[in-house]
């Protein structure tokens, strides 16, 4: 059973191009993962400073070995100094579930 996450990341509106950067950098890397079904990060549309990221992974295996990796905790090292407030992590199901 695939694990699937809509992560809002609220970033303060002088560090978005750089977090905007920083999560750009490891979204490759990311997809290359094995275990990676899906990992689309996004700006906002209307301009304010939030970055989400829908994800999905073959399971709980593959959703710990992405935090796991020096590059993911990289990213949430200088997310420390960026963020507005703390990220909002939401566990999706299909609609048929």
């Amino acid at each position: 059973m695939t694990l699937t996450y809509l992560a809002t990341i609220p970033v303060k509106p002088a560090h978005m191009d750089e977090a905007c950067e920083a999560v750009s950098s490891i979204t490759p890397v990311t997809r290359k993962e094995a275990g990676c079904v899906a990992f689309e990060p996004r700006r906002a549309a209307d301009g304010s400073s939030t970055i989400t990221i829908f994800e999905e992974w073959a399971d709980r295996d593959a959703f710990d070995f992405h935090h796991a990796q020096d590059y993911t905790k990289d990213v949430f090292a200088k997310y420390e100094n960026w963020l507005e407030s703390d990220p909002v992590l939401v566990e999706l199901k299909s609609l048929e579930s």
